[in-house]
């Protein structure tokens, strides 16, 4: 494995889709910046990886704080730029978006005090959407995110499918795949490229706080061709193909990397 000075941030870098793209990245000779957000047990998986990525021998630097805040976005940034600043030339490479965190519930219940209230819904959009742009703002302005940088991100089917309790997070979905095409058009003429891969229905943390996730996987597995679940190594491996440098001409896309879930008629 050859060490080429290329770096990757990872927007929930501990587990799922961030850590199998952590792992993939790493492997490839990339070094990381990751952000998670972890306590208990789980921080101590989130250090056990960084061990892993560093026997790698890569270089590795976690942030474990909350990366929708403003001032933990400023301190990481700032971070990073110190981190470079003797390696004249090197930059953020890629971005990964891959934050999971949102408001699950219904939109409208018998009782009001049981629906998503407000700060759900803005919580869900700025987490999961927002932040998208408040990143690629800061780093561009920072002068970390540069020509041939590659900026992907991860929505869901539920972008464009309503289904029981997944309101909030469905229009955060909506609202990223709508940056990732803006973005895509105002970053081109700086050769930075944008796209969203949206995978198919996978068993992480995440899909376990939706309500009958068990049902959901077993229904996905049932009509997906490949006869299983998406694997966050699936994920991982698509986003190593649209990080090279030959992926330049795709941009502004939602992909599906599910298997061709997305495509089988249901009722059959």
């Amino acid at each position: 494995m050859e060490n080429n000075n290329k770096y990757a941030l990872i927007l929930g870098c501990s587990g799922g889709f961030g850590k199998a793209t952590a792992l993939e990245l790493a492997g490839l000779g990339y070094n990381i910046f990751g952000v998670h957000l972890d306590f208990g047990s789980n921080k101590k998986n989130a250090e056990e990886l960084l061990e892993q990525i560093k026997a790698m021998g890569v270089k590795v630097t976690f942030f474990n704080l909350n990366a929708a805040d403003d001032k933990n976005r400023d301190s990481v940034i700032e971070t990073i730029k110190k981190a470079l600043i003797d390696e004249p030339g090197s930059y953020i490479n890629v971005l990964i978006h891959s934050l999971a965190f949102g408001s699950i519930g219904p939109l409208i219940a018998p009782n009001a005090a049981d629906q998503l209230q407000q700060k759900n819904l803005e919580m869900t959009l700025h987490v999961m959407a927002h932040s998208l742009l408040y990143w690629s703002q800061d780093l561009i302005h920072n002068k970390l995110i540069r020509e041939g940088s590659k900026i992907i991100t991860l929505t869901s089917a539920g972008s464009s499918r309503a289904m029981k309790n997944y309101g909030a997070v469905s229009v955060a979905k909506a609202a990223l795949e709508s940056y990732v095409r803006q973005l895509a058009v105002e970053l081109a003429p700086y050769k930075i490229t944008v796209n969203a891969l949206s995978p198919g229905v996978t068993n992480t943390q995440a899909v376990k706080h939706i309500p009958g996730y068990e049902s959901m996987l077993e229904a996905s597995k049932r009509i997906n061709p490949n006869q299983r679940n998406t694997l966050p190594e699936d994920v991982s491996k698509a986003i190593s193909l649209f990080i090279n440098d030959k992926s330049y001409w795709i941009t502004g896309q939602i992909i599906a990397v599910d298997g061709g879930e997305s495509i089988v008629n249901s009722f059959e």
